[in-house]
């Protein structure tokens, strides 16, 4: 699950990491009052304004109406409402939202933190995932930060600094002197580093997170070290435990036939071809989207019903696949263990019927348990559902019907 970076700096906050501080607003005279707050607060003359969305990119990205930035500077409690204007309510269309953008429903007001001083501030990046092949948390760093960590690796790799961490031990000082020192970092900057690497991956630890990544941590022209912008993705598999954090999800952001399918059990992503598929099994909503490919189709979604399939989740998941514009044909495929497939057929049918007249072709591929049974009910059911024996047999008939 993402949250937005105001949320990720809360977060962040409660456990010690020093942050850039902001308040998040929703409307130009809420954004005017934050400014006015965080002058109060802080003494900053300076405001940053930075649209709210789950895209990376928002400071080069553009809002469709207005032309603004995603992410832009106020000099004056004057120009914060304006610029607040011109981002709120937009489209903010970035590398990483596609053309269709993203709607800008709240902005963080943010203090300067560029501010001159003994030294020139400086941007590092630094983030703490899981590093599946060690089985152990990995803390990446590197001293060009504000630049995505894909272009380093292509560009520079041997500025990324990688240090691997026991989940059972957790992080030892040592650890994180050896990033700092690593950063060419000295004096008070090297400690207030020591510090923030040391409270960050207790927020990681603790939050149960998949990713933690800040980009840029800034040393500031005071030595202090702060988090700029934070991305945080947390483990949806520890929610549970972590119900403070699964409040902040914003459903708004999220894809809602996503979200539709989470709330019926079901796993399901969109993706953009035109062949609905409903698989019972992860792995084999996997090969059944290769076979597709294969055949010269493109899976318009991956979805998994679960091994307990039954009438409602197959209808569920037909309603769901049904939305999609681009789908022109369905694809159900089917491994009987623990459901039998006399089952499933029984639950398509009556699926089909629930829901009415449905104009694409279904082909349904049926084998394991009761699997001729299965057949048989679809093949007598007098609807237009075509069943198959074997996977490559069911991507074919889908091409068939598609190029027909």
């Amino acid at each position: 699950m993402n949250i937005h970076e105001y949320q990720a700096k809360e977060v962040l906050k409660s456990y010690g990491v020093k942050i850039q501080e902001g308040i998040v607003a929703d409307s130009p005279e809420a954004a005017l009052e934050a400014a006015k707050k965080l002058t109060a607060d802080t003494g900053t003359s300076w405001y940053v304004l930075k649209a709210q969305i789950h895209a990376g990119g928002r400071g080069k990205g553009e809002i469709k109406e207005t032309g603004s930035r995603g992410v832009v500077l106020a000099k004056s409690l004057e120009d914060v409402p304006e610029k607040a204007k011109d981002i709120l309510n937009g489209t903010l269309v970035t590398i990483q939202t596609g053309e269709e953008g993203k709607l800008v429903k709240k902005i963080l007001v943010a203090q300067d933190v560029y501010y001159p001083g003994n030294s020139e501030p400086k941007e590092y990046y630094l983030s703490i995932l899981l590093d599946r092949a060690t089985g152990s948390n990995i803390i990446m760093a590197s001293t060009e930060g504000g630049v995505n960590i894909e272009e380093i690796a292509e560009s520079t790799p041997e500025k990324i600094i990688k240090e691997w961490v026991d989940p059972m031990l957790g992080i030892q000082p040592y650890q994180a002197r050896n990033v700092a020192f690593k950063l060419g970092l000295e004096g008070n900057a090297f400690k207030e580093m020591v510090k923030f690497i040391m409270a960050l991956y207790a927020a990681y630890d603790a939050s149960d997170a998949s990713q933690f990544e800040i980009n840029p941590v800034l040393k500031t022209s005071d030595d202090q070290i702060l988090a700029v912008d934070a991305k945080v993705n947390l483990d949806d598999n520890a929610l549970y435990r972590n119900k403070d954090l699964a409040a902040m999800r914003d459903l708004d952001e999220e894809d809602p036939f996503e979200v539709e399918a989470a709330e019926s059990g079901l796993n399901y992503v969109k993706l953009d071809g035109n062949v609905g598929c409903m698989v019972n099994g992860a792995g084999l909503a996997m090969a059944t989207m290769d076979m597709i490919k294969l055949s010269g189709g493109e899976p318009a979604n991956f979805l998994d019903v679960g091994g307990g399939a039954n009438a409602q989740t197959v209808e569920a998941g037909f309603r769901i696949i049904l939305k999609d514009p681009k789908v022109k044909a369905i694809l159900i495929n089917v491994f009987g263990g623990i459901v039998r497939c006399d089952r499933i057929a029984s639950g398509v049918v009556e699926a089909y019927k629930s829901i009415g007249d449905i104009s694409v072709p279904i082909i349904v591929r049926l084998q394991g348990t009761n699997a001729e049974e299965g057949a048989k009910i679809i093949d007598e059911s007098g609807l237009k559902v075509t069943s198959a024996i074997t996977l490559k047999e069911a991507a074919e008939k889908v091409q068939n019907v598609l190029s027909a």
